[in-house]
């Protein structure tokens, strides 16, 4: 186990995803470090209004604490009351088109220790695409990308990681999926940490083919208001799941983490609306009808 190189990797992973979206908005994040009383830090690093990007967050924390928060020792109760250590690169995107769909990122390494024992690993990690308005283009090369990132891990994986994603970001209230899924996993250990390891990096090293791609075709669109009006109501969405469902938010803030880097995820901007539903000939009821359900991306015709 070799936490330095994993940190080492987050911090590079950071800086290679900031250049990147930096050069495709033409704006400049943010940079601001800090530092937890408990043990640890990390640098947020937030665009706001820029060209492309209407708010962003791309954060890479390292924390220590006495006592593993609640959201982490939920799966495995014998772990509750360990000292942890937590490291992470965590990203949302929320552009202003419209058409150019959210995207969310997340890949991390924990430790849980007490006295006189080994420490217990794992690994978490994935990434999810949330479009307000629906492409299959678009899904089959974000999903095609996360196959490609656990290809070297086992046939079977995508499938496994997929099927994880479509029923982790499930709104259970609402009774539908927050996106079009994409990967997700936690509590991996198995293989050993080298493999583990080489898995978390495969996934983020696989983000800006997955996403960028997407964000070049659909940028230039037009829209107008009705479009910004339904996205301001799906960003609802996606802030109800952030703070009823996400392990990590509820993580961040449940460990004393720091609130202003933790809820970067969330929209500026946000629409409810009682009741709604659209019309049923509209683009709008498209996304419910043929995106907001679990499809086998990679196995169906174009």
């Amino acid at each position: 186990m070799n936490p330095a190189a994993v940190s080492d990797y987050l911090v590079g992973l950071q800086d290679r995803i900031v250049g990147e979206l930096e050069r495709v908005d033409g704006g400049r994040f943010r940079r601001d470090r800090w530092e937890r009383a408990e043990g640890g830090g990390g640098e947020t690093r937030v665009i706001e209004e820029g060209n492309l990007f209407e708010r962003g967050g791309v954060n890479f924390s390292r924390v220590r604490g006495e006592r593993l928060p609640a959201s982490a020792s939920a799966e495995r109760p014998g772990l509750a009351g360990r000292s942890f250590e937590a490291m992470g690169v965590s990203l949302v995107l929320h552009p202003r088109n419209p058409f150019v769909p959210t995207v969310h990122m997340n890949v991390r390494f924990l430790t849980a220790s007490k006295p006189a024992s080994e420490p217990i690993w794992w690994f978490g990690g994935g990434m999810d695409l949330t479009p307000c308005y629906g492409f299959e283009e678009d899904a089959r090369h974000f999903h095609r990308a996360c196959e490609r990132a656990l290809a070297a891990f086992g046939p079977e994986c995508y499938a496994r990681f997929k099927r994880w994603c479509d029923e982790y970001f499930f709104l259970r209230h609402r009774g539908e999926p927050r996106g079009i899924g994409g990967i997700f996993f936690d509590d991996v250990s198995d293989g050993g940490f080298d493999r583990c390891f080489g898995l978390i990096r495969s996934v983020g090293d696989q983000f800006l083919p997955a996403y960028l791609p997407v964000v070049e075709r659909r940028r230039s669109l037009p829209y107008g208001e009705r479009e910004r009006d339904f996205q301001a109501y799906r960003r609802g969405r996606y802030v109800e799941f952030n703070l009823v469902y996400d392990r990590g938010t509820l993580f961040g803030l449940q460990s004393g983490g720091r609130a202003e880097s933790i809820l970067t995820s969330l929209p500026p901007t946000v629409k409810w609306r009682y009741d709604w539903k659209p019309d049923p000939s509209t683009e709008e009821a498209r996304l419910y009808r043929d995106f907001l359900r679990p499809r086998d991306w990679l196995g169906e015709q174009a």
